[in-house]
Order: structure tokens, then C-alpha cells, then sequence
């Protein structure tokens, strides 16, 4: 559409509406809003659905994103993301104007890096969870993330009980409310304070993830496949991703073994990933998680992305 005839048409729709009785006047200037806030969305071809972050943006790493928050919905949405991970709930009205949602949470008030596996914490668990539920389910949001936790003198046999143990618990509960856990993978073997990865984690390896989820075995206990940790710590990306669909709740992409953007600087094949994803008989989201490179713009790199995922 040219820029006159948008503006031609905004005009007369605004004519039409000062007729309109108050209540219809503030639905009509809500449904205009939102059309020119959509006007000149990209649209996806739909086998993946893509989420975005803030650090896409160069937020949260190194020096603040010159990209408000509707600034960020403004451009996921012109590029044809669904929408965000760990935005605030406070967000969703801005992000809804936009035609974006809530893709993913955080996990309420539980400690994120001692996690699932610990015993001696897992009232308090429980507890977070079942409410960060509650609130999922009355804002719509269906994935919340989790991590297994750090072993702390643990063994893996002892860290994956415990992890069923937990969630056994919550699983039926979340699912009841149209909610899953993510749990997500995380490497072990690059420094912490990079940003690339964290130490002493029970749920590296891909496979110590997949015998819980198996073992608990509800729709309300999943996986996140984070790429980038699952090409570092075992390979072998996509057979895993295949014979493991059934686990799998959420995905995070990121370049490897940079962790910036997923083009062909990196080592592993994005486009073919997209497909193999594509293929699998998965209804929940892809979301990119990694950084812009300095000296890249970001929203080009955002661009880029995902026109690789788009298959």
C-alpha cells in the first residue's frame, strides 16, 4: 500500500467513526490503531512460528538497547514474529496492540540456578510454580521456564530422581491450566561469566532431560531445546531433535559457538534445522536468543534470522 492511500484511508475511517455512537467510536479508533500499528507486517509462511527476545535488540548485554519496548513490538510485529520470551505480563496489552504474546515466562519466585532438584527446596517449588501457573493461565502465556539446577555435590542419577520427584507433583496441575514446564538444557563447558554457559549443571547433556520428561510423562512438564547448548554439549542436533519430538516444548536458536546470529558465520545449518523442525508434529515456538554482533544493526540481523528460519 502507498502512503497516501493509507493515510487517504484513515482519514475516511475516522470521518465514519465521528458519527458513530461513543462505544463504537472507541472500537473503531481500537481496530484503527491496531491496523496501522500491523500495516506492512511481513507475513511468514507459518511452519514456524518465531519468537523474539530483548537481547536481539543488544539488550541486557553490554550497554542498554536504544529500543524502548514498543519500539521492540513495533518492529517484531513488521517482521512477522509471534511474539516474545520473558517479557513482563505488564507488557501484554502493549504487545497485544501489536498482535504479539507472551511465548514464554520465567519461573516465578523460585531461584532459577538452584532449580528443580534439590529436596529441601522443593515445597517452596511447588509452590512458585503452581502460581506462576495461575497466572499464566489468566494471561494466556502456556510455557514457563525452568532450569534443573546446579548439582551441589549431586550425583546425576540423584539430581534426575529428584527432578521426577518435583515434577510429579506439578505437572498435573499445570497441565489442567493449559500450562508446561520448559526445562531447559544448558552447557557446562564454556566460562560462566561470558554469557555462553554455566557450571556444575545437572541438565547438560540432552539425554539426562529426556529420561525426566519421559519418566513423568504429563503434557505439563516439556523440554526447551536450546540449540546452542544441545550442538555443544552432544551434536548430532538433528536426530536428536527427530527422536525426541515428543519431549520437546519450546526451541531457542543462537549461532554457535558465538551465540550471535545464526547466519553462515556459525557452524551449524539453520536453514536445514528449520526444516527438520518444520517437519515435526510441533505446535510451540522457535525463539531467537541470540546477540547482535557489534557493529551489525540489529534489526538487520533480526531480519536475516528470520528469513532462515521461514521455511
Amino acid at each position: 500500500m502507498r502512503r497516501r492511500d493509507f493515510l487517504a484511508g484513515a482519514a475516511a475511517a475516522a470521518g465514519a467513526a465521528a458519527g458513530l455512537p461513543a462505544c463504537a467510536q472507541t472500537q473503531a479508533q481500537t481496530q484503527g490503531q491496531t491496523a496501522a500499528q500491523t500495516a506492512g507486517r511481513i507475513v511468514r509462511k507459518g511452519r514456524i512460528k518465531q519468537g523474539l527476545w530483548r537481547v536481539n535488540f543488544g539488550a541486557n548485554f553490554g550497554e542498554d538497547s536504544p529500543f524502548t519496548v514498543e519500539d521492540m513490538c513495533r518492529h517484531a510485529a513488521r517482521l512477522g514474529a509471534a511474539g516474545f520470551d520473558l517479557f513482563s505480563f505488564d507488557d501484554l496489552p502493549l504487545m497485544r496492540s501489536y498482535g504479539l504474546e507472551l511465548l514464554l515466562t520465567g519461573p516465578g519466585q523460585m531461584d532459577f540456578l538452584t532449580g528443580l532438584i534439590h529436596p529441601e527446596v522443593h515445597d517452596t517449588v511447588e509452590a512458585a510454580l503452581k502460581a506462576q501457573a495461575d497466572l499464566c493461565a489468566q494471561h494466556g502465556v502456556k510455557a514457563i521456564a525452568v532450569n534443573a539446577g546446579q548439582l551441589r555435590g549431586l550425583s546425576l542419577a540423584e539430581a534426575a530422581d529428584n527432578a521426577v520427584a518435583v515434577c510429579s507433583r506439578v505437572g498435573p496441575y499445570l497441565a489442567e491450566r493449559g500450562v508446561h514446564l520448559a526445562i531447559e538444557n544448558v552447557n557446562d563447558v564454556r566460562p560462566a561469566d561470558s554469557g555462553l554457559g554455566r557450571t556444575d549443571m545437572a541438565f547438560g547433556h540432552w539425554d539426562w532431560g529426556v529420561d525426566v520428561c519421559r519418566r513423568v510423562n504429563s503434557p505439563g512438564v516439556k523440554l526447551l531445546c536450546d540449540v546452542y547448548h544441545l550442538q555443544i554439549m552432544d551434536g548430532d542436533v538433528a536426530w536428536r531433535i527427530r527422536e525426541t519430538a515428543d519431549c520437546i516444548g519450546h526451541f531457542h536458536v543462537a549461532g554457535v559457538p558465538s551465540r550471535r546470529e545464526i547466519d553462515a558465520s556459525q557452524e551449524l545449518n539453520f536453514r536445514y534445522i528449520a526444516e527438520v523442525i518444520a517437519d515435526l508434529d510441533y505446535d510451540g515456538y522457535v525463539s531467537h536468543e541470540w546477540r547482535p554482533s557489534p557493529g551489525r544493526d540489529p534489526l538487520d540481523s533480526i531480519a536475516q534470522a528470520m528469513d532462515i528460519m521461514d521455511v
